[in-house]
């Protein structure tokens, strides 16, 4: 788990992810030699924060965003929300300005319900702050803040050590809106002409998904894929021995929201395992799920 925490150390609100990008091609370039396939990297100022790694001759692109939720610094230590944080006073949030280190606690104001952070000094502004990192780990759970997505991450690191074919893309702002998705999408689409994707990210646990219980697809959420290719996907998982939960959830998007969006004519499914606390410093998620979303890429690269 030294990886993922590592990861979930990382500073990368949604426009912000250089020191994440900077990691992962660093990562990439000193463990590439020992993979099954050297993928093919495509960064740079054409890709602004997102890396693609294309496999062999793919035949399905893996998205799993690299961004994280947090605060910007507005005006007298006054904070705007980045995505949707929880937000409760005490929480400790990290960032750096021109003038140094920040670490202060954040305020909720009880009359207007303004957000602060108790710092001894303004903040530039426009400073963007993240959770203080507080990784725990468990002989059953590992525990921290942006496990969203970070888990999604780690899961698609691992997955670059096995895979034959296939393409995995790192993108940004999913946690603010999306925005880098549709020149993701055109770029994949009319090089490779790719149309098969999943989604890597990280679910909720509701009364329907539990922990422990193994990964989640999700059927629907706030939007809904093509029912022919969600059901091709089960198929191929239920002939496993793969531990798998379905989701059907009225709320959510990710990713996929841009891609169905899209010109052009991409399938989708959401991929992921649950977690509780979400968006907190403290978000959890049981080993064997992780495991189990682990599993169930590798055989689905390999089938669809």
């Amino acid at each position: 788990m030294q990886l993922l925490k590592t990861l979930c150390q990382l500073h990368g609100t949604s426009g912000n992810e250089a020191l994440v990008k900077e990691f992962l091609l660093d990562y990439i370039q000193k463990n590439q030699s020992s993979w099954k396939t050297k993928p093919i990297i495509f960064s740079g100022d054409e890709f602004q924060n997102c890396i693609v790694a294309v496999f062999g001759k793919p035949r399905t692109a893996i998205f799993t965003h690299m961004d994280s939720i947090g605060f910007t610094v507005q005006y007298q230590n006054e904070l705007v929300e980045i995505g949707g944080p929880s937000v409760e006073d005490g929480y400790l949030l990290v960032g750096q300005d021109s003038k140094g280190t920040i670490e202060g606690i954040l305020k909720i104001n009880p009359e207007n319900e303004k957000l602060t952070i108790d710092f001894p000094r303004e903040i530039d502004r426009g400073t963007d702050l993240a959770f203080a990192c507080d990784f725990r780990e468990t002989e059953e759970a590992v525990q921290s803040c942006y496990l969203d997505n970070r888990l999604g991450v780690y899961v698609s690191l691992k997955l670059m050590e096995t895979i034959e074919n296939g393409i995995i893309i790192f993108s940004c702002w999913e946690e603010h809106g999306g925005g880098s998705v549709p020149y993701l999408a055109k770029f994949i689409y009319e090089k490779y002409q790719i149309h098969q994707t999943l989604i890597c990210d990280i679910t909720w646990v509701t009364e329907g998904v539990k922990h422990g219980k193994g990964v989640a697809i999700s059927l629907r959420d706030r939007l809904i894929p093509r029912k022919k290719y969600i059901e091709k996907i089960v198929s191929i998982l239920q002939e496993s021995s793969i531990p798998f939960q379905l989701e059907v959830e009225s709320s959510g998007s990710s990713d996929a929201r841009e891609l169905q969006s899209s010109e052009y004519p991409f399938d989708w499914c959401f991929i992921g395992a649950p977690e509780s606390n979400v968006h907190s410093p403290n978000e959890k998620v049981y080993k064997k799920d992780i495991e189990s979303m682990i599993a169930a890429y590798e055989l689905l690269l390999k089938k669809l």
